[in-house]
């Protein structure tokens, strides 16, 4: 792995983008430093979903909402953030015969944090991760957990029972194997927050997102629909051994309640949190009660160490 910078200021002057590779891969960052007026809180690694890439994730640019940009805002608040588009994603390569399955994810979040460490220093992460990119986060944890401070997990999906989104994607499995892309659109970014209940993100907000997903992507891989519809379980709780939060919104379709709940059950470690978010479908920094979200995060990700832990 190595890894190059190129400083491009955007946004205000306050984003960098850089380079890195996973062999032959290359791998494009984003990062928003921490506000210099503020104490150094650690640094954060944003994992993004199947559908779009980590900027228009994480740092959706949107006039009259500063707060749209989760880095811009976490940032703000001490913390440096980066995020990082899979291989298959955004800027990043695209070049090689595969899916991008969720195995795939993780190799390339130890190319990032490789090279993140090569940047910041040899500090563990706090990560997060969203849908699939909550599997390829939980997966780079258990392979990796020198590398990881504190874990967070939203719209997480562990066996896959009880999903109505996944009982509705399987019947498309087929095709998604026979392809190692999908085609996406606009009227498929309005379905990520149709689909499970109605009114739960602001149909602005959402066409601003479309906008940049739409602006870096007409298709996506098929790694992880393939992963999540026919190979689950992907990952072992019991070999994750960082604090863990698992954050599931109230409405989310692809996050069984009670799937979730026994995945919880087999952390190994005492610091770890379960997290139900009111009003939240998924997609959950895109929604009306993001805020709700970001405190939920920022609680866990600044939560001091315990002093004591009994042994």
């Amino acid at each position: 792995m190595s890894g190059e910078t190129n400083p491009r200021p955007k946004d205000g002057g306050t984003g960098r983008e850089h380079w890195t590779k996973k062999g032959d891969v290359r791998l494009f960052l984003w990062q928003k430093p921490a506000a210099a007026t503020m104490p150094a809180r650690g640094t954060i690694l944003f994992v993004h979903g199947s559908s779009m890439a980590s900027q228009p994730t994480f740092d959706l640019q949107m006039k009259g909402k500063p707060d749209a940009s989760a880095m811009d805002w976490f940032a703000a608040r001490g913390f440096s953030t980066w995020c990082v588009d899979m291989e298959g994603y955004g800027r990043s390569d695209k070049n090689r015969p595969i899916n991008s399955d969720i195995a795939n994810g993780a190799d390339d979040l130890e190319a990032a944090a490789a090279y993140i460490a090569s940047v910041e220093g040899p500090v563990p992460l706090m990560v997060y991760g969203i849908s699939s990119g909550a599997l390829r986060a939980a997966l780079f944890a258990q392979r990796r957990p020198d590398r990881v401070k504190r874990l967070a997990l939203d719209a997480m999906v562990w066996t896959g029972d009880g999903s109505p989104t996944l009982i509705e994607r399987r019947k498309r499995l087929a095709e998604y194997q026979a392809l190692n892309r999908r085609p996406i659109d606009r009227a498929f970014v309005h379905s990520i927050f149709t689909r499970d209940h109605a009114g739960t993100a602001d149909t602005a907000v959402v066409d601003v997102f479309a906008d940049a997903i739409l602006a870096l992507d007409d298709s996506m891989p098929t790694g992880t629909y393939v992963d999540m519809c026919s190979k689950l379980p992907l990952v072992d709780p019991e070999k994750i051994v960082v604090p863990t939060i698992l954050m599931r919104g109230e409405y989310d379709g692809i996050a069984s309640f009670d799937d979730l709940v026994k995945f919880f059950a087999k952390l190994p470690n005492a610091d770890k949190q379960f997290a139900v978010m009111p009003g939240i479908s998924h997609a959950s920094f895109q929604q009306k009660n993001y805020a709700v979200v970001y405190h939920i995060l920022l609680s866990f990700f600044s939560q001091p160490e315990p002093v004591y832990r009994g042994h």
